[in-house]
């Protein structure tokens, strides 16, 4: 007989959770960030960023799908408008493909998004060699080491 796995259920009273600093090896500036959940069953993880303005995010590519929510500021995604990505300005959505790879994602003033991943991100360095691949597993591991 096989063992069967069922996914929990799980709330977070989100203003009862610390914000912890994010790790510094994969942003620049203090961006913080709240783990929300952690789906090993499919690969996904929740969080929420609180980025203050001049921070951003290093070099990465979604392995898979993505989805967030900006709920305070403005986030250039990809360089943002100017440079062919986007510039999302709160309150507002967007869906990041499976592949889309972010060179320059940075926020011209305090910023915060919700996002969930549907997959893991690769962190990687000006010639694309993968300097960290961050999935549900190292996010659960960085957020308890937190």
């Amino acid at each position: 007989m096989s063992e069967t796995t069922t996914a929990m259920e799980d709330y977070v009273q989100m203003d009862a959770v610390d914000w912890v600093p994010f790790p510094e090896a994969l942003c620049n500036g203090a961006i913080r960030w709240k783990l929300l959940h952690v789906s090993p069953e499919s690969g996904a993880w929740t969080a929420i960023f609180d980025c203050p303005a001049g921070s951003s995010f290093a070099k990465h590519i979604h392995m898979g799908p993505g989805e967030y929510f900006l709920t305070k500021g403005r986030m250039h995604v990809r360089g943002g408008s100017v440079e062919g990505g986007a510039t999302a300005v709160a309150p507002g959505y967007g869906y990041e493909a499976c592949n889309a790879q972010h060179d320059h994602t940075e926020f011209d003033e305090d910023s915060e998004f919700y996002m969930t991943f549907l997959g893991p991100l690769n962190f990687i360095d000006d010639d694309g060699n993968t300097i960290a691949l961050v999935g549900c597993e190292q996010v659960a591991q960085a957020w308890g080491a937190s």
